[in-house]
């Protein structure tokens, strides 16, 4: 697949949904027209991954993203030589490949990955703009359009996976928190379809759900579980049940804090 192929195969077809929290449009297209790369803070399911599919629509850019975990490798990133066929071939990972199209790079969760992996983007990103690959002993200057994008939740930070100063200086950052009340109705109303009184009562629950946080809880439900509670009414499901299920199921599996959730669910709807 050529370069060109490759890149129009990653564009964003549709707008994404997005409603803006502030001006973190304006202060990311910013960023990309200075070539300064992103880091995005925030939640689970507080939209960070949303506003990047968004905002690669909006620059009209391929985007590539990569979900960090535990084993993810330099090598997994910048690529590898592999047997195809009989022949040993280099094949790029995807930071290369974001590099060589000019696309957005979207590094998920980037403090899951090993620590010396994310040691292969400091030279992405400072004045060099370079991606040295050196099993080809190649170093590829990054096009202007290229742009790196990093998220991680800072509530889920240990001493262990923390990120580094010397990469977090390297970024703008942005953060991400749940929307007040009226929008995060609006998201869940537009995004499951439901009506909105049952839009409403939804954010309500998860407000009480996020006031357990600290107290058994490591985070209440995020507009993203909200969603797909609001989906499983819209498709027919009892409320209660749907929160207990999209919501309380994903949240926990301590009993006690089970029956916790159960019971709101039960007295808001």
């Amino acid at each position: 697949m050529s370069q060109a192929t490759g890149a129009t195969a990653r564009m964003i077809q549709n707008e994404p949904y997005y409603e803006a929290l502030g001006n973190e449009r304006e202060v990311f297209a910013a960023a990309y027209s200075n070539q300064l790369p992103v880091l995005l803070k925030g939640p689970t399911g507080c939209g960070k991954t949303r506003f990047v599919h968004h905002m690669a629509w909006t620059l009209q850019r391929p985007l590539i993203t990569v979900a960090c975990h535990d084993d993810l490798t330099a090598a997994d990133l910048v690529g590898r030589y592999l047997v195809k066929g009989g022949e040993t071939q280099w094949v790029d990972g995807p930071l290369a490949q974001a590099v060589r199209m000019g696309a957005i790079c979207y590094l998920d969760e980037v403090v899951e990955a090993r620590k010396d992996t994310t040691v292969v983007i400091h030279p992405l990103c400072d004045d060099r703009r370079i991606l040295p690959i050196d099993k080809l002993g190649e170093v590829l200057v990054v096009p202007p359009e290229f742009s790196l994008v990093i998220s991680y939740n800072p509530g889920y930070q240990s001493v262990l996976k923390d990120l580094k100063q010397s990469t977090r200086q390297r970024f703008v950052a942005l953060e991400f928190a749940y929307p007040e009340a009226a929008l995060e109705q609006r998201i869940v109303e537009s995004e499951s379809g439901v009506a909105p009184a049952m839009a409403a009562r939804l954010v309500k629950f998860g407000a009480h759900t996020r006031n357990l946080k600290g107290a058994g809880l490591e985070e209440g439900a995020s507009t993203r579980l909200l969603v797909n509670a609001g989906k499983l009414v819209q498709a027919g499901v009892a409320p209660a049940v749907a929160c207990d299920t999209a919501v309380a199921h994903a949240l926990t599996d301590d009993p006690e804090l089970l029956q916790t959730i159960h019971e709101l669910a039960s007295a808001v709807f």
